[in-house]
């Protein structure tokens, strides 16, 4: 028997189907639609009402109100239920809501959005998983929901598509989610448009370094547009709704309790059970106590100056210490004397310390005294003792999943230092925080563009068994400024302030980021041993620095200098630094603060920095060589790849290079979630004003691409500086302590030396991995074949850049990267003379290694006179003669070597018989001799050639001669030496 629409009762033979349902058809063109019953169970179901026009598609109810389909009217919602109207909301995630789905659309091994109860928690490896859930709006509406993104090595994207899997319009800031600090919820709305919205929650791991990722937490999602709801939705367990027409529930108390639908909570057993945290659904029984349930203090200095270690139940308390098995508290130690009171502070004979006055200082320890004349006090804090949390230090303890730990202190005082507390679960955030008002530079000292207003430091170790880590942040930035994992030993870390604004430093300690309601690393924590910020400007004066004076005179005031100045350790006044050297930024006392800077740089006009202007000289064997690298001085870029990561993930890593100019500025830009590099330029000065981006010398980005992933565009992450100070530019291989690398990218041939670009990460920190910090070298080669601006490479041994992710080497061959032309390097070619004229070129010596500079000079010509042929022959002549005046004094030589060779003949035969031939044979005859002379001849010449005929015939008169006589007087001498002897 059912109800008809006209209200009669109307009966069937037939299976009268009384167990139905009613929803409205779609909307026609006119806006109308029809009310229709549909049973849940399909079958031969007769007697279901009729259908009737329904209520204007437009048509929605109230938050706090449902829509009663069989009057077809608003109705309040009950007690113990809630409504939003025209929207629904998700917040219970014990399992994935029906109408969610999870999908791995790359390396599918099973990962999924995984439910934690109050949250969905993304997965922690390198897949690709997305969270969809469609709906169909009536009329435009919104989707919100709150998340925690803190990992920049996983992209979170959030579109949305049509019916026909196109996409929405989206802007980036919609579609790209910007990363939250550490325990924080925040919340991203994003509109909707009438019709079938398909909504894609997509997390990507990108694990290059083999590290687990952090997963994306998502909770409340929450969409409003919808046409109407047909009933109230009950409140989930640990929430309740006192009264009817409830848009939302309430939370229970804590050691409250309440089941699904309530609308009150009911009180545990005080005595033996408890809830531990708001918005609990059941309560618990107390264990008995052990010693992770309490933890030690140090009570502040009483009257007498003396203090002593208590112990204290974590609170609240949630353990049985009056139960067999259970532990006691510890009883409290010795009373001993209370530490000094922290620089700037002192102690006037009470139990606190209190700040020095204005214009006074304090070491902790002695009173309070005025600075002398010519300095000023030193503004800032240090903490090194800790009986107290100070003034404007706070802690606090948060659960992304629950509420143990809300109330309860985050960290302990523990005399010489301050520690992380117990906490009220392992995945809890313990955290310290530390509130300056803003930074005030010393007098003397003038505010730059870069310049030093302040740093903080501060001494800590951590203690760990588990997955640890310690996070280091500022409010002002939601990124992470540093963290540490695991245990690590006593270190200090240092931050450079370089704005001049508020902030907020804090320290998160979390034991592990995996999920769980107990304390089993309680004993896992941090020590803080000390804290030092400079420059405060709400900070107190534990030392007395040297300042800038007007005059030399007694009782002259301080004053600033300008920037790039020093103080004068004699007269105290401001003076200018050497050309070419800089300042240290916190320091400006005495020329020794003014440090020079390296090879082939020079300082920025406030001698804040060094920087290279694209000029350099080298001289090298006498020669001098001049550089002109002005080509390369935009910023030039690099994608070495592809890599691979274990799960085969495709990457790129691409580096930006800012070489020199731009008056020192640092112009190369990384930036990430950079989502189509094809459409923004990374080094517009949009890039480099977003938050998750750096700005420096030498940056590097990681690339994947949009075939690797699957993806629809190329994104960017994990943007990290190579070097923030310029070194020097030099042609040796090492420069203060960074060491070039020629043997990674070798030459194949003798050329002009290279020149080295050396470079440094100013990092304060030096982490385990890089005990000398970062740094980075680029080499400019000659290469006479390439373009002005050359071509950027890495070593092909060292495809990241890097061989030990500590030394980055970089090699840009280039034209520009030649030497400028001089005089030397051409030469001049002269011409033959012809018709008058001789022409004086210049070329270009062989193998030409510079670039620029001089120009070839133009071509030359020069009158001249043609030899006259006479003249010719004239030298013709000449030299034939010369060769026959050698060839007589040849022949004349041969022959004075015979006639030595016939006088001692002569000399032998006379000492033989020694007599003296008879006169008549002593003479020779005319014929005689001639004879002889022949016979002489025949024996000891060669057959004579024509030009010995000619010699013969011109000098045979003269020459017997000659001959006659020297055999003549040979002989006559003989004829008297035989006589005498006789």
């Amino acid at each position: 028997m059912v109800l008809s629409p006209s209200g009669d009762v109307s009966t069937s033979s037939v299976g009268l189907c009384s167990d139905y349902y009613f929803e409205y058809t779609e909307c026609d063109s006119t806006g109308s639609r029809w009310r229709v019953a549909i049973p849940h169970t399909q079958g031969g179901c007769t007697g279901l009402p009729d259908p009737v026009r329904g209520a204007d598609c437009t048509f929605s109810c109230e938050a706090g109100e449902f829509l009663e389909m069989s009057a077809q009217e608003c109705t309040e919602c009950a007690a113990g239920t809630y409504s939003l109207g025209s929207g629904i909301r998700f917040d219970e995630w014990d399992d994935i809501p029906a109408g969610f789905s999870s999908l791995t659309t790359y390396l599918d091994n099973g990962s999924s959005w995984v439910p934690q109860g109050n949250y969905l928690e993304s997965n922690r490896d390198e897949c690709s998983v997305s969270l969809i859930y469609a709906v169909h709006l009536k009329k435009p509406g919104s989707i919100s929901f709150e998340y925690q993104y803190e990992d920049n090595n996983v992209f979170f994207e959030f579109f949305i598509q049509n019916d026909q899997c196109q996409e929405m319009d989206q802007n980036s800031d919609k579609k790209w989610i910007k990363l939250t600090s550490n325990g924080e919820w925040r919340t991203h709305t994003v509109g909707l448009k009438s019709g079938t919205n398909i909504m894609y929650w997509r997390t990507t791991g990108i694990m290059v370094g083999a590290k687990v990722v952090k997963p994306v937490l998502l909770k409340n999602i929450q969409i409003e547009g919808v046409a109407y709801t047909s009933e109230c939705f009950p409140c989930k367990p640990g929430t309740f709704s006192r009264s009817p027409g409830s848009s939302s529930c309430e939370l229970c108390a804590r050691d409250t309790y309440s089941g699904r639908g309530a609308s009150s909570c009911t009180a545990c057993d005080q005595d033996t059970h408890y809830s531990g945290e708001r918005g609990s659904a059941l309560c618990k029984i107390k264990p008995p106590c052990t010693k992770k349930d309490y933890f030690q203090i140090h009570t502040p200095c009483d009257s007498q100056g003396k203090t002593q270690i208590i112990y204290k139940w974590i609170e609240p308390k949630i353990c049985l210490d009056d139960v067999e098995g259970s532990v006691a508290l510890p009883p409290s130690g010795e009373r001993e004397p209370c530490p000094p009171c922290n620089p700037g502070f002192y102690n006037n004979d009470t139990a606190t310390c209190s700040p020095c006055p204005a214009g006074t200082y304090s070491d902790g320890v002695k009173a309070c005294q005025p600075c002398p004349a010519g300095t000023e006090p030193a503004l800032g804090y240090e903490y090194k003792w800790w009986n107290v949390l100070p003034g404007n230090m706070k802690t606090s303890c948060f659960n992304v999943g629950n509420t143990k730990c809300d109330g309860m202190n985050g960290w302990e005082v523990a005399g010489d230092h301050i520690r992380s507390g117990a906490g009220g679960s392992d995945n809890d955030y313990l955290i310290l925080n530390l509130r300056v008002l803003g930074f005030k530079l010393p007098t003397s000292v003038s505010g730059t563009s870069g310049t030093e207003f302040g740093r903080i430091s501060f001494v800590f170790e951590t203690i760990c068994s588990a997955d640890c880590e310690l996070y280091f942040m500022m409010v002002s930035d939601t990124n992470v400024v540093e963290s540490w994992e695991g245990s690590k030993e006593r270190q200090s870390y240092t931050h450079v302030m370089t704005k001049n604004a508020s902030v907020s430093y804090t320290w998160a300690f979390q034991r592990t980021n995996q999920a769980q309601d107990v304390r089993q690393y309680v004993n896992d924590m941090v020590k803080i041993y000390s804290i030092t910020v400079t420059n405060a400007l709400d900070g107190v004066a534990p030392s007395c620095r040297a300042c800038a004076l007007l005059t030399q005179q007694s009782g002259s005031s301080c004053v600033p200098c300008p920037a790039g100045y020093y103080i004068d350790k004699v007269t105290n006044q401001c003076q200018e630094c050497p050309p070419d050297t800089y300042l240290t930024g916190h320091q400006i006392y005495g020329k020794e603060a003014c440090l020079p800077c390296g090879p082939g740089s020079k300082s920025n006009k406030e001698h804040s920095m060094c920087y290279s202007d694209c000029s350099f000289t080298h001289t090298e064997q006498n020669q001098t060589l001049v550089y002109d690298f002005s080509a390369l001085g935009p910023v030039g870029s690099i994608m070495n790849g592809p890599s691979f990561t274990s799960k085969g993930t495709k990457y790129f890593h691409l580096f930006n290079i800012s070489l020199c100019g731009t008056e020192g500025q640092k112009a190369a830009v990384c930036s990430d979630n950079v989502t189509d590099l094809s459409h923004k330029d990374p080094q517009s000065p949009e890039a480099a004003e977003l938050a998750n981006s750096v700005q420096t010398f030498i940056c590097q980005s990681t690339i994947i691409p949009s075939d690797g992933r699957g993806l629809r565009a190329s994104l960017s992450s994990q943007s990290i500086s190579l070097a923030d100070t310029f070194l020097g530019t030099a042609v040796e291989s090492t420069l203060d302590g960074v060491t070039a690398r020629p043997d990674l990218f070798p030459e194949t041939s003798k050329k002009v030396p290279d020149v080295n670009f050396f470079y440094r990460y100013n990092s304060p920190q030096v982490t385990s991995s890089c005990e000398s910090g970062r740094h980075a070298v680029v080499t400019l080669r000659c290469n006479p074949e390439k373009s002005s601006r050359g071509e950027l490479s890495v070593p092909s041994q060292c495809p990241a850049g890097t061989c030990d992710g500590c030394s980055f080497h970089f090699l840009w061959e280039s034209s520009s990267a030649c030497p400028r032309c001089t005089e030397a390097d051409y030469h001049e070619i002269e011409g033959a003379c012809k018709g008058g004229v001789q022409d004086t070129l210049y070329v270009w010596n062989e193998h030409r290694l510079c670039t620029g500079g001089v120009s070839l000079p133009e071509k030359k010509t020069w009158p001249c006179e043609a030899i006259d042929f006479w003249l010719k022959v004239g030298a013709g002549v000449g030299a034939f003669c010369a060769v026959l005046l050698v060839s007589l004094t040849c022949y004349f030589w041969k022959k004075n070597k015979r006639l030595e060779y016939k006088y001692s003949r002569l000399v032998m035969s006379a000492n033989k018989e020694c007599e003296l031939p008879a006169a008549d044979s002593c003479a020779i005859m005319e014929g005689e001799g001639d004879g002889e002379e022949l016979e002489d001849e025949v024996v000891y010449s060669n057959k004579p050639s024509l030009l010995g005929k000619l010699k013969a015939i011109a000098t045979k008169v003269s020459f017997r001669e000659e001959r006659r006589f020297l055999l003549r007087f040979i002989l006559g001498s003989l004829n008297f030496s035989c006589s005498t002897v006789c």
